[in-house]
């Protein structure tokens, strides 16, 4: 079945659906968005999404009171008439400040069992330190230099040398002790919904790391809305076992988790 999409309300093919050039948020990337993992026609977590997305909005001063009933509404609406229970992929919302408010049905993104990273110099820009805007022009980069490396993914690494995250997800690694780290969100990474759930779902230490330290761990993962929990196979010419035990037990539990949650 072909991808739909809600525009101020109207359902129609995703292909079919437009906005006017002049519309901010595609001549500037003016705007706010979300990605929504969905199984068998169930929004996980959206509420969660939503109030990351009227956080953004209200930080990018969009001109629009931010319209969350009607997201509600309108994803339910769109996800029935793409299939139902017989859907299962992602949900995009997006926010522009020409006021258009917009809802696509995608599928997953491909992507490897066991991914490969490697090292891009990244530095965030701290206007936009927890806001998920459409500027996404740097971390499309990120992706696309890593990949011309021969990598599967980027992992952003500031000019000093810690690290950040790779341009869609968390990163998780073991250190030699078995301590499971993640950087903390002051390292101005973004506020990961996945990343929150599996810092209550098992035990995490957070706290910066530099790329050289990373090279030394016993193994790592990927967290994200469309991942889960992906294990990493390298991160530059350090190979890891993937999955290890620590990643086996974290995609264990948060499956669980996702399952729990719709199940309510």
């Amino acid at each position: 079945m072909a991808e739909l999409a809600c525009l101020n309300g109207s359902i129609a093919p995703a292909a079919e659906t437009s906005i006017p050039v002049t519309d901010e948020g595609l001549l500037r990337g003016y705007g706010a968005f979300e990605v929504v993992r969905v199984y068998d026609g169930r929004p996980y977590a959206l509420d969660e999404h939503l109030d990351r997305m009227a956080h953004s909005a209200a930080a990018l001063r969009l001109d629009e009171p931010f319209p969350r009933a009607d997201y509600q509404r309108e994803a339910a609406e769109l996800l029935e008439a793409r299939g139902g229970s017989d859907f299962d992929g992602c949900l995009r919302l997006v926010m522009t400040r020409g006021a258009r408010r917009l809802l696509i049905t995608e599928p997953l993104p491909p992507s490897p069992e066991r991914i490969r990273l490697g090292f891009v110099t990244y530095a965030p820009t701290r206007v936009l330190d927890g806001v998920k805007s459409l500027s996404y022009a740097a971390n499309v980069l990120c992706t696309q230099l890593a990949r011309e490396r021969g990598f599967d993914e980027a992992l952003m690494v500031t000019p000093h040398g810690r690290v950040l995250e790779a341009p869609t997800s968390s990163i998780f690694w073991v250190e030699q002790s078995g301590v499971l780290c993640t950087p903390s969100l002051g390292e101005r990474i973004l506020a990961s919904i996945t990343r929150d759930h599996l810092t209550r779902l098992v035990e995490v230490t957070e706290r910066p790391v530099t790329s050289e330290e990373l090279l030394g761990a016993r193994e790592a993962f990927l967290a994200s809305t469309t991942r889960e929990v992906q294990p990493v196979a390298a991160i530059e010419d350090t190979e890891l076992p993937a999955p290890g035990e620590v990643t086996r037990k974290a995609a264990a539990a948060f499956r669980a988790h996702v399952e729990h949650a719709l199940a309510k």
